[in-house]
């Protein structure tokens, strides 16, 4: 799974996804669950729109019942589970612009995790396949989270070597740039699935990364209202 990311600068997504990024406000340069992060959808006239949202959606699985934040959605079950199914048949699909993501890798010492970035070979940043969610308060604007899809890596060749020894390989789906409009106006969900596959292992690099300052990872305080968001 994927909670570590650092997302494309402002003014590659204005060009690379051919939006409007005036007026946007800024967002940190990495994003950990709950973090601000720009992403890509249609607007309800089908045109390219960028907007800032939070990293995870809500949900209320967590220890005494406080709410967690869901970065990552299971192809497998994202169609069923509650946290996400309303939003996957109405076709809430979403691209999150990223230079790149990152993992722990075990391979040196299996008791102890080295960071690791990586990136698509040869390309101006990457997409990531997500879905999008809008709430709005009654007098308030309206405001965005979204979570990003999740599939099987075990037999990847480069994916397999993230995350923990015995447990589940796992990686977020990145979406080829001849495909990013069809998987934006996607609204059936069973063609959906026919995007949510593994990008090639020979495009893609790995390499170690330095640690991530303990203050980067914490999330930020929730709304003035006091509700989580």
């Amino acid at each position: 799974m994927c909670n570590n990311y650092k997302p494309s600068e402002i003014d590659l997504i204005h060009s690379l996804y051919r939006v409007d990024t005036a007026g946007l406000e800024e967002y940190p340069r990495e994003t950990w669950p709950n973090y601000h992060a720009p992403i890509v959808h249609l607007n309800e006239h089908g045109d390219r729109q960028c907007l800032i949202a939070r990293f995870g959606f809500l949900s209320n699985r967590g220890p005494d019942k406080k709410p967690v934040y869901v970065t990552n959605a299971r192809a497998e079950t994202v169609g069923t589970k509650p946290t996400f199914r309303s939003d996957w048949l109405a076709g809430r699909m979403c691209l999150v612009p990223a230079s790149s993501i990152y993992e722990p890798n075990y391979e040196a010492n299996p008791d102890k995790s080295v960071r690791y970035r990586i990136w698509v070979k040869d390309q101006a940043d990457f997409a990531i396949a997500g879905l999008w969610q809008m709430h709005q308060h009654e007098g308030e604007p309206p405001r965005y989270r979204f979570t990003m899809l999740t599939v099987n890596a075990d037999e990847h060749p480069l994916m397999r070597r993230m995350h923990a020894p015995k447990k589940e390989k796992r990686s977020v789906v990145i979406v080829p740039h001849g495909h990013w409009e069809d998987w934006l106006a996607c609204r059936d969900p069973e063609l959906a699935r026919t995007f949510l596959t593994l990008y090639p292992a020979e495009l893609m690099d790995a390499a170690p990364a330095p640690s991530a300052p303990p203050t980067e990872k914490r999330a930020p305080k929730e709304t003035a209202s006091g509700e989580l968001f």
